[in-house]
């Protein structure tokens, strides 16, 4: 059973710090941000398991000690926070509303992100230095339709925008 949380507001800097500020709430994070949809509780804290442990395989006991730090104490915080949506009876974990606020505070995360703005900076500018000397009437661009270039631009950064979010 998914249970809804009431939160509707942001998360402060803060809070996201607190939430950071734990290893496996941290690693729980990380590992979803990396995965496409839903993820099973228990692969997380396979995953959390293994980095945890000095030997391989990994001992049955961390494992059990993980699964129920997640269950009974991160995976509640994280769902109340707004981070995740939780399914109790699936045993399932995915982004919730307020997940990419914590996603962005993640190293990695944060350069992809970035390398997005830059290439949309970057098409922008190349889209306003074409039309400018398209429009100054400087040859071979002169021929080019400043409108039309525009809209291409604009079709081009939207496009990219629309991949970022949909993956």
């Amino acid at each position: 059973m998914s249970v809804q949380t009431n939160r509707t507001e942001s998360l402060a800097e803060s809070e996201v710090f607190h939430i950071l500020g734990n290893d496996r709430r941290r690693a729980i994070v990380q590992l979803l941000g990396d995965e496409s949809g839903q993820v099973d509780v228990s692969e997380i804290a396979s995953e959390i398991a293994a980095s945890e442990a000095d030997t391989t395989p990994v001992p049955n006991n961390l494992y059990k000690s993980v699964y129920v730090s997640l269950q009974q104490t991160h995976l509640p915080q994280l769902q109340e926070d707004a981070v995740i949506e939780y399914d109790s009876d699936a045993k399932t974990i995915q982004p919730g509303p307020n997940f990419n606020d914590v996603l962005q505070y993640i190293d990695g995360h944060q350069e992809r992100h970035s390398s997005v703005l830059k290439l949309h900076l970057a098409l922008c500018v190349l889209g306003l230095v074409v039309i400018a000397l398209a429009g100054l009437g400087v040859p071979l661009l002169s021929s080019i339709d400043s409108v039309l270039s525009s809209v291409l631009v604009l079709l081009v950064v939207a496009a990219s925008s629309l991949y970022q979010l949909m993956g």
